[in-house]
């Protein structure tokens, strides 16, 4: 089968969706299909505002819609309601083509947290942008009834992994952690104001502040909280350690509609404190993370976890199982593929 994946994230963003659709579009050319992804670094592009790392890319439907035809494709999934996803869904609409979309972030949340636009307002946008999908897939339960409850009702359930390989409890820790008073608390992910991280570095439990990753916001908070400690972004090993050696991962967002990093972390072993919000009220379950509207409180809950029930917990989450679940949703373009004019 040759798929045609249309996305506004991807290399060199660092973030959930991103991992989410090279882990997932590895496991599919491993089964034997074929990939072609079109995205941000293959287009002129301006940033995006206020958010200046990601790119926004410039094309007209009509050329989009030519490399799609030419990539002869068996089934077209447009992953996100960017430029990119909103060129390829009007030339899919035009010609008559069927794809599917997915709901990877609580996009109307975000937009609310960075601009003076209600979340309400922005939900017709998102309606009209799914509307014509022959399915939207979405990963949890409670995304499946908030898109419900805006008028959202043709979706299909597609799940999350994490490579075990990868991520495990052996990998070493930062040096740095040896010198750091206990309990080590961590952050991994972007470092912008969506994601809430203030709440975290707020809070008053006893013990060290660490933070990986990069984003807008990263310099003022470094400002702000100068007894944390901002490892910057890390990768591979590097990352599985700094994972392994914290005491428990805490995940402050309240707009995630999964939170991979949550996986990631109680792969290695950490348990997680967080939120009763969506992502973590579907990821969670008793015995390994704690969640409470009160995340000092959440923090000392996760804190008597047990590390192998995570390790157990975390080992159902698979990325070829995601595959096959992202494979199954496809809607398949039955005719020859029109050829863009």
């Amino acid at each position: 089968m040759n798929i045609v994946i249309v996305t506004d994230a991807w290399s060199p963003q660092v973030n959930g969706v991103v991992r989410t659709l090279q882990s997932v579009t590895r496991e599919i050319e491993a089964m034997g299909h074929r990939v072609t992804v079109f995205s941000p670094d293959m287009f002129r592009s301006i940033p995006c505002p206020t958010y200046p790392e990601i790119r926004l890319a410039l094309m007209s439907a009509d050329r989009i819609g030519r490399m799609i035809a030419d990539a002869h494709p068996d089934a077209v999934h447009i992953a996100t309601e960017g430029p990119l996803g909103y060129a390829a869904r009007r030339w899919c609409k035009m010609r008559g083509v069927p794809f599917t979309t997915a709901y990877h972030t609580q996009f109307p949340d975000y937009v609310a947290r960075r601009t003076p636009l209600r979340a309400e307002w922005v939900w017709p946008v998102i309606r009209r942008f799914h509307a014509s999908a022959q399915t939207v897939m979405v990963a949890t339960e409670t995304v499946r009834r908030t898109l419900a409850e805006n008028g959202i009702h043709h979706v299909s359930h597609w799940g999350r992994g994490v490579d075990l390989d990868a991520f495990t409890p052996d990998a070493p820790p930062p040096a740095l952690y040896a010198s750091l008073q206990g309990p080590i608390q961590l952050y991994v992910g972007r470092i912008a104001v969506e994601k809430n991280i203030e709440a975290f570095l707020e809070c008053r439990h006893p013990g060290s502040k660490v933070i990986v990753g990069d984003g807008p916001a990263r310099d003022e908070l470094a400002a702000r909280y100068p007894e944390a400690h901002f490892l910057g972004p890390l990768s591979g090993e590097a990352l599985a350690g700094a994972y392994a050696g914290a005491d428990v991962f805490v995940f402050p967002s309240r707009t995630d509609t999964f939170g991979l990093v949550m996986i990631e972390a109680m792969a290695c072993g950490t348990p997680v404190a967080a939120y009763p919000v969506t992502g973590p009220i579907d990821v969670l379950t008793e015995g390994v993370g704690a969640m409470d509207d009160d995340l000092d409180r959440a923090i000392a809950g996760a804190l008597a976890c047990d590390r192998l029930s995570c390790l157990a917990y975390a080992s159902q989450f698979t990325w070829e199982r995601s595959a096959r679940q992202f494979l199954d949703n496809l809607a398949v373009v039955r005719a020859p593929l029109p050829q863009a004019a």
